[in-house]
């Protein structure tokens, strides 16, 4: 496993052209105060998603986020630097044709509308039917129980919201390794 190498824009820019090799395969290591969750990334059917996402964990971007929005039973969110929901990396891009439902383990982007994504993700807790809406773009393949414990975190209203879904303790991502298999 090799690390790789970005000479994309940095955040905030524009989105980063696609530098990863859709014959390789690609996993991310979301290091959390909990322990790890290994993701496989789906490089050939979504490379614009998951290039995005290989761009900012190699910037350093998702150090230090939390997952702002846990909701048991459902899922997890996290990506946001401002730790509120309303953040990201400063540009926008288009939504890609994706295959797959949203089950236990899924990850894909959150977004406030159709081509809406930026850096923000949530990884599924347990199996929920939701609309197409949201790319899916990986899977957690080691680590689940990890997902598990931050989903089970004791939650409060979101002052902004009202949504029970604010972590009375927030879970950090201390950082995010690229790993090239």
């Amino acid at each position: 496993m090799n690390p790789i190498s970005s000479n994309s824009p940095t955040p905030g820019q524009t989105p980063p052209p696609v530098q990863i090799d859709k014959n390789k395969k690609y996993q991310a290591v979301l290091k959390t105060d909990y322990g790890d969750i290994t993701i496989e990334l789906n490089v050939t059917k979504t490379p614009i998603t998951a290039n995005n996402f290989v761009f900012l964990a190699q910037k350093g971007f998702y150090n230090g986020t939390i997952f702002h929005r846990v909701m048991s039973g459902f899922m997890i969110q996290g990506g946001d630097p401002t730790g509120t929901g309303a953040g990201g990396p400063g540009y926008k891009f288009n939504d890609e044709s994706f295959d797959g439902t949203y089950i236990r383990g899924t990850v894909a982007m959150a977004n406030s509308g159709p081509n809406t994504n930026g850096s923000q993700f949530f990884i599924m807790h347990k199996d929920t039917p939701l609309p197409k809406n949201y790319v899916i773009f990986g899977k957690v393949v080691k680590g689940i129980e990890v997902v598990d414990k931050i989903a089970e975190s004791k939650v409060e209203a979101d002052p902004k919201t009202g949504e029970e879904s604010k972590p009375v303790t927030p879970v950090h991502v201390t950082s995010v390794e690229i790993q090239v298999l």
